[in-house]
């Protein structure tokens, strides 16, 4: 019995043994304390995976009370974040904008005329665009995406920027 006290959980039938002694109670224990809202299978299951990855630390003895520990923390910190995003949403919204009814129209303006132009657009020049200013993506990534070379990839979104440059006025991209 000495001996199987001072293993590690990394072996794999020590692991297996833990789990099996002690998975329902850990759940059980997360059930009643905190109730079934802030889903107490997932956090015995991340409680084991956090276990496994720090077998070498934690010898067999004191598995039961690091499995606990860890739960209970898993769970005190989503309702740490509960809290959080609550008091978020109880800020109340700004009711009033800076911005002037006529600034509003012709921003709204301006956007249907964007997506006009960027609907007559060529598909590829404006797939290439789209992907690259509103995605986010590289051009090599593009290109290979698309199975073109990355020079097609940079003309076809040049030529697309400068179709939307010469039909919107003081159009601009950073």
């Amino acid at each position: 019995m000495k001996k199987e006290l001072k293993q590690h959980v990394c072996e794999e039938s020590v692991f297996g043994k833990v789990y099996n002694t002690y998975a329902k109670d850990l759940y059980d224990f997360l059930y009643y304390k905190y109730g079934a809202h802030f889903n107490p299978e997932d956090k015995v299951q991340d409680a084991f995976i956090t276990l496994w990855n720090n077998c070498k630390s934690v010898k067999f003895s004191k598995a039961k009370s690091y499995l606990f520990t860890i739960a209970n923390n898993l769970i005190l910190n989503e309702i740490k974040h509960q809290k959080v995003v609550l008091n978020y949403k109880k800020r109340a919204p700004k009711s009033h904008t800076n911005e002037t009814p006529q600034f509003l129209l012709e921003e709204e303006e301006y956007l249907k005329k964007y997506q006009q132009v960027l609907g007559n657009l060529k598909e590829e020049q404006r797939v290439a665009f789209l992907l690259n200013k509103v995605e986010g993506k590289k051009h090599k990534d593009i290109a290979e995406m698309l199975g073109v070379t990355q020079k097609v990839v940079e003309y076809r979104i040049y030529s697309a920027f400068k179709v939307l440059k010469d039909e919107l006025d003081n159009f601009k991209i950073k």
